[in-house]
């Protein structure tokens, strides 16, 4: 059963689902992977969990993992008919100003997060940050509607839903990392009807944006041998330094080497890459933590070997996320052959 790699981002980025709010994306999720798996559930935190079993006595294995959850709000008071909010995630005060948005009420209520114009600003003010707590919402609703129509506790996201972009690119908002879930739909297609010595574990991750608190509980329930994370990465802009980040959009999926991912699996999905003509970049991270849910993946328990794939992608955490469909596609054959190489269920 094919489905439209594009098709499923846009469906899974046009549901409002910022972390801790994640029901509407996961119930949808879940259906797309239903054709692929023998079993899929949604457990207590809200992860969709999938099962392919290779039908081996005591199988190794295999969770691929991604997170469902995208950047949002959450609404704590009425000022005069303007919503006050705080983040759900790494919202940037940078590049939300004059952003419309969407509160998840029923039916859903849109706004326009307020912004002076620069004609009545001080010239300081105008060469200055915003911080998100001078920042409200503007729902053009009196003070007694919006306070009886928006209670404090409901979330938002920004609007928009997802295009097609220049050379095959895609922008939109929640990009980060629902193409990271369109991919290992992808890639349980690829492997379809192939026969392999590991069970193939799926996880669309909750609350990564807040934590990783979903991938923490799902990988200690799931208890895999192995696991490789897809989330999205940062590539080179104009605006870039060249310390930052070498990494190009559309030159297929960055695997990154460091004392975070484990070195054995690490190399492994670097060979798979090469073996297999699969268009793949190198990334270092040689100090902090990956910034993904292997952050949690690799501690549970006693360890999980993991490893980490990297969507490059400009504009993160913004309404304009930007990524190429080519990398989506490099990703999902990268973890198809991952899986693929595991014979007895031994990294090889």
């Amino acid at each position: 059963m094919k489905q439209d790699v594009k098709e499923i981002i846009v469906q899974l980025c046009e549901i409002p689902g910022p972390a801790g709010f994640e029901e509407k994306v996961a119930l949808h999720t879940k259906t797309l992977l239903e054709p692929y798996v023998d079993e899929a559930w949604i457990d207590v935190p809200g992860n969709v969990i999938g099962v392919r079993k290779c039908g081996r006595e005591n199988a190794k294995k295999l969770l691929f993992d991604a997170h469902i959850d995208e950047i949002g709000f959450v609404v704590t008071g009425v000022e005069e008919g303007f919503l006050r909010f705080s983040k759900l995630g790494g919202f940037d005060a940078r590049v939300i100003p004059a952003t419309c948005v969407t509160i998840c009420t029923e039916p859903q209520i849109h706004g326009v997060i307020s912004v002076l114009p620069p004609h009545i600003l001080k010239k300081e003010d105008t060469e200055s940050n915003f911080k998100l707590e001078d920042l409200f919402i503007d729902v053009g609703l009196s003070h007694d509607e919006a306070t009886r129509l928006i209670s404090p506790g409901t979330h938002g996201v920004v609007m928009g839903g997802v295009q097609s972009f220049g050379d095959n690119l895609i922008r939109g908002k929640a990009i980060d990392d629902r193409a990271g879930v369109a991919a290992i739909i992808r890639c349980l297609e690829l492997l379809d009807g192939v026969e392999l010595d590991v069970d193939i574990y799926v996880m669309a991750s909750v609350q990564e944006e807040v934590g990783s608190r979903g991938a923490a509980t799902g990988t200690y329930a799931i208890s895999p041998d192995y696991c490789v994370v897809i989330d999205v990465d940062h590539v080179k802009t104009p605006d870039t330094k060249p310390s930052e980040t070498i990494m190009e959009l559309g030159s297929g999926v960055i695997v990154t080497r460091g004392p975070n991912m484990n070195p054995k699996l690490t190399e492994a999905v670097i060979k798979a890459a090469k073996e297999n003509d699969v268009k793949h970049q190198i990334n270092v991270n040689a100090e902090s933590n990956s910034g993904t849910n292997a952050r949690a993946i690799q501690i549970s328990k006693s360890g999980v070997a993991t490893a980490v794939l990297g969507l490059p992608m400009k504009y993160m955490h913004s309404a304009n996320e930007v990524a190429s469909l080519d990398d989506v596609e490099s990703a999902a054959k990268l973890l198809s052959h991952v899986a693929k190489a595991m014979r007895g269920g031994v990294i090889s």
